[in-house]
């Protein structure tokens, strides 16, 4: 009986063994996990800003600066606005001129529809 006690106590101790390294292949396995998953979060975040940069250098290459875009878009509109504005006190007077006159020159006239009844 006493063999069977030190056999039953041999495979408990076993089985205590097996189970605590399935534990540390569990956590070595996890650790391996989440290090992978730091090294692909770290190179997507690389690649993503190597194509950002990339994509910066082409834009300013194709398009120039959006500062300069700016500055010439507000030169122009100065530009438009002015020439708005000159041409509307130059044509300003004249066209108020012929607006009163328009609506002073009153002929009155009959219709050409209207039949006159004795």
């Amino acid at each position: 009986m006493a063999s069977q006690s030190q056999g039953i106590q041999q495979l408990l101790q076993a089985e205590k063994r097996a189970k605590e390294k399935l534990e540390e292949a569990k956590k070595r396995k996890n650790k391996r996990l989440r290090q992978a998953k730091e090294e692909a979060t770290a190179e997507i975040d690389q690649y993503k800003l190597k194509r950002e940069n990339d994509f910066r250098r082409i834009q300013t290459s194709i398009m120039g600066s959006q500062g300069n875009l700016a500055v010439k878009i507000e030169e122009q509109t100065n530009e438009k606005m002015q020439a708005y504005n000159a041409n509307f006190q130059k044509f300003k007077e004249k066209v108020l001129r012929e607006l009163l006159e328009l609506a002073y020159d009153i002929r009155p006239e009959l219709h050409v529809n209207y039949k006159y009844k004795l």
